[in-house]
């Protein structure tokens, strides 16, 4: 017997997801179907708003892990079923516990009894036949006589029970197995550690100073300790430098565990029952509870700095491209000294050189002249820094050479995490494979201020540094987190079909990495793309990819201008009859002419009368949307597409500070208000960037007058704050701020 027909858990699905994401029936069905057709996230966020109701691309990822899990779970339902089935010993009842659960935990408690488990004392004690006097300790009936002395019938030297003490003592192995099994006798146990459990650590060796002090003597209730703290145990524990246990409340669970398991206190078995009981307990619950516990917290942890890795992931992706700018990268150093590139204002290499103003060579003069010969020959505008070794003394040589400039000129601080993987990464040396390794990084440096987004994607996510604990949690889940987040950002900003290099087109909806290199082979072998339609030349890319992937890949001076815009092919006849409808033409849109189309609704739609202009505005939209024959949520996309054809949405996001003078450590004060760049956000706070060596922490105590959950309700990676000193350690280079009533 099938566990359920494939409508009925279906319906269990959708039930759930509707529920847990709070979405309407219908929403979730569509959506189901939608995944299942083989579309992409991204495509089915952006052009299929209508069959979803407009779920947004975060909520659709949640959707789809949360599909993918509970699909898991129900193939999981049906091995355990077809497992104990075998076995002769699936009952209805136990049937109905596992088609009713909904985490894989339960089902895996359900199944333990029927478990095929390695050599255990318990099934060595049955081996040498002592399963029925296990079953007269468990059924505690025996109400006068001697247990021992039924015991005495099951002596068996050949089989190894020599004594009384032996039999009892593997009857007992048995009956402290079946305690240990029973999933009810777990879930109470399980949820008690997680109500009323503490975490505990000690310091391995109090005498050795380290990053873990603060946890040499820790303890806290698990159901308060922060995700932070749980990996920085992991940490601390995995470096042999902390000691961590579970300290259960022992008492309790034992006086609980006795009134579920002894149900006649009078009986002869009773004593070795509640014996059998403790030894249950103590080595094998209490043991598997507590890796289950750590587990829990460590996968919650986990899951949740993956989460907040990949937030600011997408943040930093998102930051503002600096356009129309000439750049002067330097990837600064010491004795290898530093790295030049110049790149003109679409990212294209002009010179690249190295000069040595830093120790040891100390040449200052001959650095500052070949700096100012490259900023007059070639118009620099800006000089963005790596962040690395000898990021600050080259800082000073900078902001000290452009004080003495006539032209305008700044300079910014970029990170540069990352910046040596890619320079040494086979993409890199097929893009530059006459140029220096080190160079490399400069180019690549210059280029994350022009384009932080095509730039980033060139990099293993892991090596962009604005995580935490990014190395300690599973690795596969972060790839996968970062892969989406990084294709929601590609997707959201759209490509330059005639510009983007593999790298970034293989992170475009429905798009892989050998397709990406055929659409760049196929533009150097017949020159730029002129029209989307173009893109089926391409080879191995068929009708299902094209629908994909289309609407996000951009042609600028196309011949169609629609071409530009994210408006996808399929609507081009709606936004054509729109157009002509709004007495707009396609010159229109290709020259940005598009102008009160708001006031041209309401006009061509009739919606006339005394409503306010937003209204008409809504009813003239429902009523163009029915003529078009397409949804209102895609109207008003196209809407927005062609008011500004090529719209970047990262020209809405904070810029980069530009700066053109330099401050050390000690020309800081408590007190001081300074301007800063948000460079990574944590659990606990947020790290600014306010011109010195050091990134100064915000704790999430001083982010704002109300209480927040996290930092990320208030701060994004990427965003100018403006922040006061509050603490200075100039010993160990730490610098504590506030953003809190800040008063000038």
């Amino acid at each position: 017997m099938p566990l359920e027909s494939t409508d009925a858990f279906t319906t269990l699905i959708i039930k759930q997801l509707a529920n847990e994401l709070s979405l309407k029936t219908s929403q979730v069905e569509a959506t189901i179907a939608l995944i299942d057709e083989g579309n992409t996230i991204p495509f089915i966020a952006r052009y299929r708003k209508e069959v979803t109701g407009g779920i947004s691309d975060e909520v659709l990822r949640n959707f789809d892990d949360r599909l993918k899990y509970l699909r898991n779970l129900q193939a999981r339902k049906e091995e355990v079923i077809r497992i104990i089935e075998e076995q002769g010993k699936l009952t209805p009842e136990l049937r109905a516990d596992i088609e009713k659960a909904t985490v894989l935990q339960t089902v895996e408690d359900l199944y333990r009894p029927f478990k095929q488990k390695k050599s255990t004392r318990a099934s060595k004690a049955i081996e040498r036949g002592l399963e029925p006097l296990a079953d007269i300790i468990w059924a505690q009936n025996l109400m006068e006589g001697s247990l021992e002395a039924l015991a005495e019938t099951y002596i068996d030297p050949e089989k190894e029970v020599h004594t009384v003490s032996d039999a009892l003592a593997g009857a007992m192995d048995i009956v402290a197995e079946r305690i240990s099994d029973d999933p009810e006798h777990r879930t109470f146990i399980r949820k008690l550690n997680l109500t009323s459990g503490v975490i505990e650590s000690v310091a391995t060796d109090e005498t050795q100073p380290s990053v873990y002090e603060m946890y040499y003597k820790y303890s806290e209730s698990v159901s308060k300790v922060a995700n932070h703290r749980v990996l920085a145990l992991n940490r601390g524990e995995n470096e042999k430098m902390l000691k961590v246990k579970l300290v259960s409340p022992d008492a309790v669970i034992l006086e609980k565990l006795e009134q579920a398991v002894v149900t006649n206190p009078k009986a002869i078995t009773t004593a070795y029952l509640k014996q059998a009981m403790e030894d249950a307990y103590k080595r094998l619950i209490s043991p598997s509870i507590e890796r289950e516990i750590r587990n829990m917290l460590t996968e919650h942890a986990e899951e949740e700095a993956i989460k907040v890795f990949g937030k600011n992931t997408k943040s930093l992706l998102l930051v503002a491209p600096v356009k129309d700018m000439r750049v002067l990268a330097i990837d600064p150093s010491y004795r290898t000294g530093c790295k030049l590139a110049v790149l003109d204002e679409t990212g294209k290499l002009l010179e690249y050189a190295t000069i040595y103003p830093n120790a040891p060579q100390n040449k200052v003069e001959e650095s500052k002249a070949k700096l100012t010969e490259l900023i007059k020959k070639h118009k620099i505008n800006i000089i963005p820094i790596g962040n690395g070794t000898a990021s600050r003394e080259t800082e000073q040589l900078i902001a000290g050479l452009i004080s003495t400039l006539e032209e305008e000129v700044y300079y910014t601080i970029v990170s540069e995490a990352g910046a040596s993987v890619y320079s040494a990464s086979k993409l890199a040396t097929e893009e530059y494979p006459d140029i220096d390794v080190s160079i490399r990084g400069a180019i690549s440096i210059g280029r994350r201020l022009q384009d932080p987004l095509a730039e980033l994607v060139k990099i293993d996510p892991k090596s962009i540094g604005v995580g935490q604990y990014q190395h300690d949690v599973n690795q596969k889940r972060l790839e996968e987190q970062l892969k989406n987040v990084v294709e929601d950002c590609v997707n959201s900003v759209g490509v330059d079909l005639n510009t983007a290099t593999p790298s970034l087109l293989s992170y475009v909806s429905g798009i892989s990495s050998t397709l990406a290199k055929n659409i760049v082979a196929y533009r150097d072998e017949n020159g730029r793309f002129k029209s989307r339609k173009e893109l089926m030349k391409v080879k191995r890319l068929g009708d299902k990819v094209y629908q994909q992937a289309v609407g996000f890949l951009r042609i600028p001076k196309a011949t169609n201008p629609l071409d530009n815009t994210a408006v996808h092919p399929e609507t081009y006849e709606a936004t054509t009859r729109l157009l002509a409808l709004l007495g707009y033409s396609m010159k229109d849109v290709e020259s940005g002419e598009v102008k009160n189309i708001a006031d041209k609704v309401i006009l061509a739609s009739g919606m006339m009368g005394n409503q306010t202009d937003s209204a008409k505005y809504e009813a003239g939209l429902a009523k163009l949307s029915a003529q078009l024959e397409i949804g209102v949520l895609t109207l008003k996309d196209i809407i927005e597409e062609i008011k500004k054809p090529g719209r970047d949405p990262r020209e809405e996001m904070p810029r980069p500070i530009f700066r053109s003078d330099v401050l050390k450590m000690e020309d800081l004060a408590v007190g001081m208000i300074m301007n800063g760049t948000v460079r990574n956000v944590v659990d606990f706070g947020a790290f600014v960037d306010i011109g010195v060596k050091q990134d100064g922490l915000v704790h999430i105590s001083e982010i704002c007058d109300r209480f927040i959950k996290h930092p990320m309700q208030v701060l994004s990676v990427g965003d100018n704050v403006k922040v006061q000193i509050i603490t200075l350690d100039l010993v160990k280079n730490k610098i504590g701020l506030t953003m809190k009533s800040i008063k000038e």
